[in-house]
């Protein structure tokens, strides 16, 4: 496994190629590209709107250039959004079609793989934190946590919110139909202020959780990579990984099958993961940053 990782100091840089065992799939090629989509077009709106609407701040002007003025930002920052409604209607028709197709539709949202937070979910955010001043035994996550849970719950209300509002500005001329114009102003308000808001919780909540905590720092790629190690699984997922059963009898599947034992990372795509990773952990604390240096000023 060695050969094929990236290291640094000994320790492979993505926590997903830490821990023992073959690979095992954990996500479809669909839900990689629809998150890497939507991180793109996230980090393209927020650095093409903020120098759009805070264009009084000292560096608003000089990443307005970068983008070849603030005509090219707009369109670039429409297309951007166009994305954005695009992989959110591709998770809803997702959603859907699971759902018909599902033999069990109240095990499909409420059972121990659902995506939705339930009872259980408070349970073992109570028993986390036991464990955490040591008053009692870890939690045993199946395939979601209560943590991923929340950060699919916080990104979807969000980004619900900012598109929503962002079509009543890219369009006003056809909501105007409608509405009055009070509702244009409030959704200016709302749409720069929930975008600010929404990165902040990105990077302070969903980096934090997903890259920077111990043992998962500097990153975990097992999103850009599709799969993660039986051992990372035993530690983060173990319900799941007790359903898999013995990896090492079962052969590698080269399609991305969850749960599915799974090939080693290529060592390019372990070298982009990585770069890509770090890339958005820069990006990501820039973009708080600036937001900051405009709410303090």
């Amino acid at each position: 496994m060695k050969g094929k990782d990236v290291y640094f100091n000994g320790v492979a840089l993505d926590a997903a190629d830490r821990g023992r065992g073959p690979y095992v799939w954990r996500f479809t090629v669909l839900q990689r590209v629809l998150h890497g989509v939507l991180v793109v077009a996230f980090f393209v709106l927020a650095f093409t709107g903020l120098p759009l609407r805070f264009s009084c701040i000292a560096w608003a002007p000089k990443l307005m250039r970068l983008w070849g003025g603030a005509r090219s930002a707009g369109l670039i920052h429409r297309w951007a959004g166009g994305a954005v409604l695009a992989v959110f209607a591709a998770y809803l028709v997702q959603g859907a079609v699971a759902l018909a197709r599902a033999r069990d539709r109240r095990r499909l949202l409420w059972g121990p793989d659902g995506i939705v937070l339930q009872g259980r979910d408070f349970r073992e955010f109570w028993q986390m934190l036991r464990w955490s001043l040591g008053r009692g035994p870890k939690p045993q996550f199946g395939r979601y946590s209560y943590r991923e849970k929340f950060n699919l719950l916080m990104v979807f209300l969000g980004l619900g919110v900012v598109a929503i509002t962002g079509l009543l500005l890219w369009f006003p001329e056809f909501f105007g139909r409608w509405l009055p114009g009070v509702a244009f102003n409030l959704a200016t308000i709302i749409h720069s202020y929930n975008v600010m808001l929404l990165a902040a919780l990105i990077v302070a909540y969903h980096f934090f959780d997903v890259h920077l905590r111990p043992g998962k720092f500097p990153l975990d790629g097992v999103m850009f990579t599709g799969r993660a190690t039986y051992g990372y699984m035993k530690e983060e997922h173990p319900l799941v990984a007790a359903a898999i059963g013995d990896p090492a009898a079962q052969a590698p599947s080269p399609t991305a099958v969850v749960d599915r034992v799974a090939p080693p990372t290529p060592r390019w795509m372990g070298v982009v993961s990585a770069g890509l990773g770090l890339l958005f952990l820069v990006l990501g604390l820039l973009l708080v940053g600036l937001g900051l240096w405009d709410a303090l000023c």
